[in-house]
């Protein structure tokens, strides 16, 4: 019974060394990562089934061929699915590299802001709204700017 213990007192001690610890740690971000890729292909797919409904719907109503929503909105849809696009590539980088990769990061929030300036309502809000998303396009663009030039720089100094 207390060799029982013992081997059990020695097999935590090891599980809790640092190296074991973050290999537990890494493994479970590796789950984490591959059920969010799931999650978010089945998000695509859905996006993707209700964009070809809703676009048969309108082309084949009355008048044949005219869009009875607007184009902003028809936008918004396309918009959406590159976004979740954007937002898997930035996983599946993550699964390849186990490093998240800025760069990826800022773009899909450059297109998210994009999409939202595509879309903007300007009858239901307000100039300040509008301020604060030219202020976010602004601050993206340059953080995107910076860290394409360093990315650019470090890729020339290894060579």
């Amino acid at each position: 019974m207390i060799r029982g213990w013992k081997k059990l007192a020695i097999s935590a001690k090891y599980l809790f060394t640092d190296e074991s610890f973050l290999k537990g740690i890494h493994a479970i971000e590796n789950l984490v990562s591959k059920v969010l890729s799931l999650a978010l292909v089945c998000v695509i797919l859905v996006s993707l089934v209700d964009l070809i409904i809703f676009l048969s719907r309108d082309i084949f109503s009355e008048p044949t061929g005219f869009f009875n929503k607007t184009l902003i909105e028809l936008f918004g849809m396309f918009l959406n699915i590159l976004i979740a696009l954007e937002l898997l590539e930035n996983i599946t980088a993550y699964l390849k590299k186990h490093v998240v990769q800025v760069e990826l990061v800022i773009v899909t929030a450059l297109i998210a802001v994009a999409r939202k300036l595509i879309i903007f309502d300007f009858s239901k809000a307000s100039g300040i709204d509008l301020i604060g998303l030219a202020t976010a396009s602004f601050a993206l663009s340059i953080s995107y700017w910076l860290i394409h030039r360093m990315n650019r720089n470090h890729r020339v100094d290894r060579r």
